[in-house]
């Protein structure tokens, strides 16, 4: 079982190199991603037969890079992670029957350009509406060079869901995700129209699953490879793995995680008298306790002469998942005085952005509440260390108050790796065109 990233409240180094340093070479704010950690979180789930990267948790190329070679295949959720993939390395088709996909594209919709690259590419496809299977094997059979059989595995929603927050709850009727468990037979009959075969199942019913919901989905499972029949030869739990971010947070147990998919893995094998692919679909689970986001404290200041507000240059344009879901995220703060032995009385503290936004607040609760935390006493130019923030970090960052996107660093034996720099205001404007006169 993983070890929780130590986060204390004075932190002077990440991976064995220094902070000050980090800043010195790349200003604030920046990302910065362990690569052993990622490395570690990876190899903990080698039981499964597949691991299978949702890379919307973290897409730059390098950690794309990192996991392929680690032996990782990969899932996409649009058309540009679907070229993100390939320009990494992963291949888009298999080149033989037995081979398992490298990339699958897994969506409710296909937009125009990814039906065209899936089409094109022959890209595995995960359907998670009938809709798709129409359109897929509309533009299949419009082509003349389409290699028969083609197969697709089919996300299902089985009527109910899970999640740290309403917001990543993906199953049950209220639900946008997945194919209706009770339409899987008119999946099944548009499926069949168009010569396509229905090798594959995939449940994933939110984030933060629980035992006592997984082995709900393992039963619904079993029973919607009955429906499907012999021709599923590969089963996908889907993701949601909990990450540790604050004492009372678990990991889950991966042993009696895998031993309960194992299991309905072996009664539909022993239904269809076939060997059936085990899949894990892991996203936050590999990459989020490998990333620290640093910002300055640039203003310390009280309002009504009680709380103490930290003010920092990184703001939801940075994180969003303070914002979005009320997230918790681990802070430390790294002093830059140069005093190496320099204590900090702790104080009770509201961590802030930049932004032009009420709701710029990293330290807040699900609905909004502004919280404190409780923080060594900074200084302007301290460094604030935010925590597992190596998932949907930079990825669901933006451009808002035309703030610039931070640079992305990976520290790999103790060397600093800039695997994406700094957005500049050049390329930040380069899409836009002034008005003649």
């Amino acid at each position: 079982m993983p070890v929780p990233v130590q986060m204390p409240p004075i932190l002077r180094e990440i991976a064995g190199v220094p902070i000050p340093e980090i800043v010195r070479q790349f200003g604030t704010p920046v990302f910065v991603y362990d690569e052993a950690r990622i490395l570690s979180q990876f190899h903990d789930l080698e039981a499964f037969d597949v691991i299978r990267y949702a890379q919307k948790a973290c897409s730059n190329l390098a950690i794309l890079q990192i996991l392929h070679k680690a032996g990782a295949k990969v899932d996409a959720v649009s058309a540009m992670e679907i070229r993100r993939a390939i320009a990494a390395g992963f291949k888009p088709r298999p080149e033989t029957e037995e081979e398992i996909p490298e990339i699958v594209y897994t969506a409710d919709i296909f937009d125009r350009e990814a039906l065209d690259l899936c089409v094109e590419y022959g890209v595995h496809v995960n359907c998670g509406s009938i809709d798709m299977i129409h359109q897929l094997g509309k533009a299949l059979n419009a082509r003349e060079d389409t290699e028969y059989p083609v197969e697709i595995t089919i996300r299902i929603n089985p009527g109910f869901g899970h999640g740290h927050s309403q917001k990543t709850n993906t199953g049950g009727p209220l639900s946008k995700h997945g194919i209706w468990y009770q339409d899987i037979p008119t999946a099944m009959a548009v499926a069949g129209k168009y010569g396509i075969a229905i090798t594959g199942l995939h449940i994933h019913i939110g984030s933060g699953t629980d035992f006592e919901h997984l082995a709900q989905c393992c039963s619904k499972m079993k029973d919607f490879a009955m429906v499907v029949g012999s021709s599923v030869h590969t089963i996908s739990t889907g993701g949601g793995l909990p990450t540790v971010y604050k004492d009372g947070d678990e990991y889950v147990d991966i042993q009696k995680y895998f031993e309960l998919w194992d299991r309905t893995r072996c009664e539909i094998e022993q239904m269809n008298q076939s060997p059936v692919t085990l899949e894990i679909e892991p996203g936050r689970y590999l990459v989020a306790e490998s990333g620290y986001l640093l910002a300055e404290v640039r203003a310390v200041k009280t309002q009504g002469g009680t709380d103490l507000f930290y003010l920092l240059d990184a703001g939801f344009n940075n994180l969003a998942r303070p914002m979005l879901y009320g997230s918790f995220h681990p802070m430390s703060l790294c002093p830059m005085s140069g005093e190496p032995n320099e204590e900090r009385p702790i104080v009770p503290a509201v961590v802030c952005g930049p932004l032009c936004e009420s709701g710029d607040v990293f330290t807040q609760e699900e609905g909004g509440y502004v919280v404190t935390r409780p923080m060594p006493r900074a200084w302007t130019g301290d460094i604030l260390v935010m925590g597992c923030a190596g998932a949907y970090g930079f990825v669901m960052g933006s451009n808002y108050n035309s703030k610039l996107y931070a640079p992305e660093v990976l520290i790999r034996d103790k060397q600093l790796i800039c695997v994406r720099k700094r957005q500049t205001f050049e390329q930040l404007i380069e899409n836009e065109i002034l008005l003649d006169g």
